[in-house]
């Protein structure tokens, strides 16, 4: 059973600013009921300041207690300053959301950046009409929005997008794409130089550079959701020493772990012949 924290049982038994703005300057809509939610965010403007936002919502107590959480959050800022708000900070504000209803915090992300879109005049493309563009058919889930939370959230697994996105939740049909989009995004995290005959060998800065980056950005997320951790101990030439950390450190397949994550990540990024070896 999922735990709620009490300022989402809050919001979802009293959500504020629920309803509509008559002479709103600007109405959006994200999501879509027949997908199960669905958000209509209404915004009133005195120059460049938000004074007013309410909000319609169906879906879940997740997604009414973020909607809440939203307008809450954009009231009185400026347009520049709610531009920064991320789904990451609609959770933090509601002291956190089970893994499971994370999509709900993207949803308001969603809508204000098509809210905010809307009052710079930029064009505000209805990503459902592009059909090119949908990855998960069963909610209609951009590919867009995929590797932009995969990005802003780190997520490394296709569990984890659809915690966020729901894509991959139902027919399953999407999942080799996702795990496509998601091996891509990891890629441009860790810049790995291209393989080419009788390139110069990669000097030992340069294998420092990408052993940390892919240690930080690729492995440490996995190992993290677990409750684990890892240290990196030393690098001497292709031998990287490194110390499994929190429950990874009692695992009694730590050495699966090594090899099959670590050893792995760092051979695919960096260089095919690095050895990790373990630091007790």
């Amino acid at each position: 059973m999922w735990e709620y924290t009490e300022k989402v049982k809050e919001l979802y038994k009293n959500p504020k600013n629920v309803g509509e703005i008559p002479d709103a300057d600007v109405v959006v809509e994200v999501g879509s009921i027949v997908c199960g939610d669905a958000l209509t965010l209404y915004l009133k403007l005195d120059g460049d300041k938000i004074v007013d936002a309410k909000f319609k919502t169906f879906g879940c107590g997740s997604a009414i207690a973020s909607s809440s959480a939203l307008t809450e959050m954009i009231k009185g800022k400026t347009v520049e300053e709610a531009s920064k708000i991320s789904n990451k900070d609609i959770v933090e504000f509601l002291g956190g959301l089970p893994d499971q209803k994370m999509h709900c915090s993207v949803m308001g992300q969603e809508a204000l950046d098509k809210a905010i879109k809307k009052i710079k005049g930029q064009k505000v493309e209805d990503e459902h009409e592009d059909e090119g563009a949908i990855v998960c058919q069963c909610f209609g889930v951009s590919e867009n929005l995929i590797r932009r939370v995969i990005k802003e959230n780190n997520l490394t697994t296709v569990e984890e997008v659809t915690n966020y996105t729901k894509a991959g939740g139902a027919c399953g049909s999407c999942i080799p794409k996702i795990e496509d989009i998601i091996k891509e995004e990891l890629a441009k995290v860790v810049t790995r130089p291209k393989d080419t005959a009788g390139a110069k060998p990669m000097s030992n800065l340069k294998r420092m550079q990408l052993v940390e980056e892919t240690i930080q950005n690729v492995i440490r997320p996995v190992l993290i959701r677990d409750g684990g951790d890892i240290e990196l101990i030393d690098i001497d030439g292709k031998n990287v020493y490194v110390a499994l950390r929190g429950h990874c450190a009692h695992c009694v397949i730590s050495d699966v772990t090594m090899k099959n994550l670590v050893q792995e990540k760092l051979r695919e990024f960096v260089e095919q012949d690095i050895e990790v070896i373990e630091v007790k």
